[in-house]
């Protein structure tokens, strides 16, 4: 029973250490700190930033950027809006694949001495984790009708497709 309850200890431990952290959607409390901030450029236009919390995805930062735009339009009266232009800093994995170790050591006993060579190999038995991630929309926004084109959104389609953020 020992022998079992030290491996599966190791497991779960190390299961804990790859879970991601979540990104909640809410107003970013300071500066770099996780959530949305927007800055009005003019009336209809807005730049929206998501700053990440460390493990979330760059995709779900981009998505909770999209929601904030599309909150911003429905609560300005809009009901669409355009992205002329966007910016996403994505950090890279914490942990992005194989990696190969070597060690030397030696150790002298007086008139005995010893030397230890190591090569080791790891790899990542998880889902990759990521550092913070920030998304930045440059948007513009509209009444009536949606224009065709492939950065406009329907403000309401956004929100029911994306969801009620976390």
């Amino acid at each position: 029973m020992k022998r079992l309850l030290l491996p599966a200890l190791a497991v779960l431990s190390l299961t804990a250490c790859a879970t991601p952290q979540p990104t909640l959607y809410q107003p970013a409390a300071a500066p770099n700190g996780v959530g949305y901030s927007e800055y009005r450029i003019e009336p209809g236009r807005y730049r929206v930033t998501f700053q990440g919390a460390p493990g979330a995805s760059p995709q779900q930062i981009m998505d909770y950027a999209l929601i904030r735009a599309a909150d911003l339009a429905l609560a300005d009266g809009y009901d669409w809006f355009r992205i002329s232009d966007r910016l996403v800093r994505a950090s890279s994995p914490d942990n992005p694949g194989p990696r190969i170790s070597l060690g030397v050591g030696g150790m002298d006993f007086g008139r005995h001495s010893s030397v230890g060579l190591g090569v080791g190999t790891g790899f990542n038995l998880g889902q990759p984790t990521y550092g913070a991630s920030v998304a930045t929309l440059e948007v513009f926004m509209g009444r009536g009708p949606k224009p065709a084109g492939v950065d406009v959104y329907d403000a309401r389609a956004v929100r029911r497709t994306l969801g009620q953020p976390a």
